[in-house]
């Protein structure tokens, strides 16, 4: 995973070199009790993941897949931040190693990636520490959840019904994920992301 980058980065057997300074846990919630507000959280993922659950306050850049992160940061939109503690994360570790190294090359001067990602952060910590929400993952499942008390962040497509449920738009030319609520997810007329789509080909 280069983040359209390839050529950048170097590995060695213990991971990306010169990547930001890897924070267990207990380690991030340290930094938190610390620093307060100075300290920012930056999601590694793609922008639809955030859309059901991130850290508290986190920035969640304006990406479709890793290949944009680093127009992204490139645009200047957050060069504010260049001397911030910067806490990059993502779903297991891997995304926000590679994203962290890139910050660092582009002038970022102090930052930490979450070790283990979301996932060890929320064994530990589950819906009582910094993160709220579900937890978007590659698999049918489509999202977790780390108690029953989960707040619910996103929100259906078409009524707004609060929702974690992401859905392919039945589209064929189009499959996007969307967020739909039981009720629309079981409705020809709001199972696709956008009335543009109403004369295409349906599933």
């Amino acid at each position: 995973m280069s983040f359209g980058a390839p050529g950048e980065l170097k590995v060695d057997d213990k991971g990306v070199i010169g990547g930001g300074v890897h924070l267990s846990p207990d380690e991030v919630h340290e930094l938190v009790a610390a620093r307060g507000d100075e300290v920012v959280f930056f999601d590694g993922r793609n922008a639809f993941e955030a859309e059901i659950g991130r850290f508290k306050g986190a920035i969640v850049p304006d990406v479709e897949t890793t290949r944009d992160f680093i127009s992204e940061i490139e645009s200047g939109k957050y060069d504010h931040l260049k001397d911030r503690p910067i806490v990059t994360y993502c779903t297991g570790g891997i995304r926000c190693e590679v994203l962290s190294s890139l910050m660092i090359n582009r002038g970022f001067n102090e930052i930490y990636q979450m070790r283990g990602g979301i996932v060890r952060y929320a064994e530990q910590f589950g819906n009582k520490g910094l993160w709220e929400g579900s937890l978007y993952i590659f698999d049918k499942r489509m999202n977790q959840e780390f108690g029953p008390d989960t707040t619910v962040l996103g929100s259906c497509e078409h009524c707004s019904t609060p929702t974690s449920s992401f859905h392919n738009c039945s589209n064929l030319n189009c499959r996007k994920l969307i967020l739909l609520c039981d009720d629309c997810a079981t409705l020809d007329a709001t199972t696709m992301c956008g009335p543009q789509h109403g004369n295409l080909v349906r599933r």
